[in-house]
């Protein structure tokens, strides 16, 4: 087995960062795993003493067969800490295993991320390892296949990072039919995700990838099982409200990797489009008008008193 580094990226949350950390700890490759820690500056002077518990936190830890930490000197935001690390990591080891500092792990994580990673090397096709499993429920496979690659705990090869690509001028290249497919018959909201992008209202990376892959017809590979419990949905995350809709149990046991065809699996889309379909039920369309009234109005009111209607 070849044992792949962890690139763990983190800012200013100190206990998700420690919680992180002591379930990676525990793994049973987490010796002989080599560590390298993103930590990212801060963006505004309010955030800088959690910036500097977070740091002052990773530079005790132990446990891993190498550690390195990269403090970043100005804040580069998720986005490009994640793109500019994973691509180093590819380019300096071919492979690499990703983690964000709201994710705790099953002991058994690096384990599968492992063993996938070697077992599907040279299959073009599979461009991601997803440690991540959302209560979908019905899923009797110990593993399966999906076009989406969700990114709570991932891993990817230099091969297929490669073909990344941050462009909103890949939204050009749907068609009707693509973009159905693209959001699991329009119950996930990765069309909306880009559009926010392009108009400046988010600045994130994973639509980005899933784009990247969505366009080379690849497929990420997914436990029957979650490897990954996600502790950062408490509205303390970039773009992430408070919800415990994803919230799932962790795997107590391994999962085992076989082959299997390399297809997306039809049960496993169903079932996701199930859940989020529940998960995110679409928009009244009165309310929806109402919205877009009011959204009217203020532009409205903004162009005839730039200044506020008081004047002020």
């Amino acid at each position: 087995m070849t044992y792949s580094p962890i690139a763990l990226f983190v800012y200013n949350r100190p206990q998700h960062t420690k919680q992180t950390v002591e379930a990676l700890q525990k793994n049973v490759l987490a010796i002989q795993s080599d560590l390298t820690i993103f930590s990212d500056a801060p963006k505004i002077k309010a955030q800088a003493e959690a910036v500097r518990n977070v740091r002052k936190y990773i530079h005790q830890i132990d446990g891993f067969k190498s550690i390195t930490i990269v403090e970043r000197e100005t804040n580069f935001g998720l986005a490009r800490s994640i793109i500019e690390g994973v691509t180093k990591l590819c380019e300096e080891y071919g492979r690499v295993i990703v983690l964000e500092d709201d994710l705790v792990t099953s002991p058994y994580f690096l384990q599968f991320m492992n063993d996938a990673l070697d077992m599907y090397e040279d299959e073009d096709r599979v461009m991601h390892i997803s440690g991540c499993l959302y209560p979908i429920g019905g899923i009797k496979d110990e593993t399966f296949f999906l076009r989406a690659p969700f990114p709570s705990g991932w891993a990817t090869w230099g091969r297929a990072w490669r073909h990344f690509r941050k462009s909103d001028n890949v939204m050009l290249e749907f068609d009707q039919e693509m973009r159905k497919a693209f959001t699991l018959n329009g119950t996930y909201h990765s069309w909306k995700q880009l559009e926010l992008n392009k108009n400046g209202s988010y600045d994130t990376w994973f639509i980005y990838w899933y784009v990247s892959l969505f366009l080379r017809d690849g497929l990420a590979l997914f436990p029957g099982k979650t490897l990954i419990q996600h502790i950062g949905f408490d509205g303390s995350g970039v773009h992430c409200a408070a919800t415990n809709i994803f919230d799932s149990e962790l795997s107590a046991s391994a999962i085992q990797i076989s082959p299997i065809p390399i297809e997306e699996s039809k049960v496993a889309v169903e079932r996701h489009e199930n859940f989020f379909r529940k998960a995110f039920p679409p928009v009244p369309w009165h309310t929806r008008i109402i919205r877009k009234v009011r959204r009217v109005i203020g532009k409205f009111v903004q162009t005839i008193h730039p200044d506020g209607v008081d004047g002020k």
